[in-house]
């Protein structure tokens, strides 16, 4: 099973990124799958979450509204579009997949795989 994130880079607040994840070795419908970020100093929290059987998703708080998460058109994608972001977004993101499809998606998180991480630096 891989995760591969992509897509991490400088930005200014206000603007905006997106963010990928390529997975292989899983079947998307099996799981749900999302984004973490941790930073500097900070522990690693959940972002968003999304369950590919019915289209459910979850927001953290900070995420809601600004964030985006969505499946690709090719069926091992995930994307996280980030708008409006702040300087309180700058962490390292990671894409992440839990067997379980309920529990994620109400922000309770037992990461069965994880993706390394790609660095997002909101700065002017």
């Amino acid at each position: 099973v891989q995760l591969q994130a992509s897509g991490g880079g400088l930005a200014q607040p206000g603007g905006s990124l997106r963010l990928s994840c390529t997975i292989s070795g899983i079947r998307l419908d099996d799981y749900a799958i999302g984004w973490f970020r941790q930073a500097p100093g900070k522990e690693r929290e959940g972002v968003s979450c999304l369950r590919t059987v019915d289209g459910g998703t979850y927001y953290s708080d900070p995420a809601k509204g600004r964030f985006t998460i969505a499946r690709g058109n090719a069926n091992n994608t995930m994307y996280l579009q980030m708008n409006d972001l702040k300087p309180d977004d700058t962490a390292v993101y990671y894409c992440a997949a839990d067997l379980r499809l309920a529990e994620p998606c109400r922000g309770a998180w037992s990461v069965h795989y994880w993706g390394q991480g790609t660095l997002v630096t909101v700065s002017s």
